[in-house]
């Protein structure tokens, strides 16, 4: 197995991400007018929204959907993850550069690229993004039947994505890629945003810390400048109300036994029986800590090639790990039936 760090910019989101500028919130309101009752001045006179009010953020993801990737509509039901969308466009871009590293260079775009989204959740985001940017097709994996019904939905109700999105249930939660990945089927990338914590206890007290840094960080930008506005109400009401998550979750979303690295040690595994059927498997891997056993899991299936990629969006730092099983003669052959 090999194993390289592939070079990445020291900070900020990905070069052909459209969201490295601020949010332009004048465009954003035109694309779609109800976020305007969620725009107000933040603490250093810009236009912003409170990122702790999860209609707010819900809000926002349906202006930028619309505004820059022509989506008419989105929506998904109250509760479920609603995605920060720059992050979720550069898990998306750096798919990109890992595909047009096997291929001469070039991004292999167009339907005839295949890419599998492990938990596509509610919101159907990274196959929205990677088809309406690339033209690839997707196939979404989902074990909460709701959110497969609200994924589907997204798909049928937007006529740029018509015929490019696939949802199927996977009725057996220790399953990822059994049952999903048919046996004549192939993939050229899969991806994942696993859960996060392993336990409901750790998911609740990591949204506490979330939600009360926002309110830590809001009131010091306020005091720093002189400025009060409309998050204030808000930031006193947050230190003796319940927590709210601003970006929602379900528990398959949010946790599982074993947490991410139990989550992805399993991930790998299952990806071993289908190693000639996908090229690229991928997943974010958000603790740095878990990098090492991963590393030890792929050693002991064999991957023939392992990459780390490192992601920024300001001081949140997180990764993708990259694995393929083709060694370099099965790697050309398929850049020349696929890609070529």
């Amino acid at each position: 197995m090999t194993q390289k760090k592939a070079a990445q910019p020291k900070q900020g989101l990905h070069p052909r991400n459209p969201h490295r500028a601020r949010y332009d919130f004048a465009t954003l309101t035109q694309a779609t007018p109800e976020l305007a009752q969620y725009v107000s001045e933040n603490a250093y006179g810009d236009l912003s929204v409170n990122f702790s009010d999860p209609l707010a953020v819900k809000t926002l993801n349906k202006a930028l959907l619309k505004h820059f990737y022509h989506v008419d509509y989105w929506d998904i039901p109250a509760g479920f993850l609603c995605p920060p969308i720059p992050g979720r466009a550069d898990y998306i871009h750096y798919i990109a550069d890992l595909l047009a590293q096997s291929n001469g260079g070039a991004i292999p775009e167009g339907k005839g690229v295949r890419g599998l989204d492990i938990g596509i959740g509610a919101n159907c985001v990274y196959p929205i993004i990677g088809h309406r940017v690339y033209g690839w097709q997707f196939v979404g994996s989902e074990i909460d039947s709701l959110a497969v019904k609200s994924a589907k939905f997204i798909a049928a109700n937007n006529p740029r994505l018509k015929g490019a999105i696939q949802i199927r249930l996977q009725n057996h939660a220790d399953n990822i890629f059994t049952d999903v990945i048919n046996d004549e089927e192939v993939f050229d990338f899969t991806m994942c945003n696993p859960p996060f914590h392993g336990s409901e206890a750790e998911a609740m007290a990591g949204s506490e810390r979330k939600v009360r840094n926002l309110a830590t960080n809001s009131n010091k930008k306020r005091q720093a400048h002189g400025r009060t506005n409309k998050l204030s109400a808000f930031n006193a009401k947050s230190e003796s109300a319940a927590p709210v998550l601003n970006f929602g979750g379900q528990k398959a979303e949010l946790w599982c036994t074993g947490g991410e690295v139990g989550f992805i040690k399993k991930m790998i595994n299952q990806s071993a029986t289908k190693a000639t059927q996908c090229f690229w498997f991928t997943t974010l891997v958000s603790k740095k800590e878990n990098l090492g056993v991963i590393y030890k899991q792929l050693e002991k299936v064999s991957a023939f090639q392992v990459k780390t990629i490192e992601m920024s969006q300001g001081q949140k730092i997180s990764r993708v790990v990259a694995w393929t099983f083709l060694n370099e003669e099965q790697q050309a052959e398929w850049q020349a039936e696929r890609w070529a």
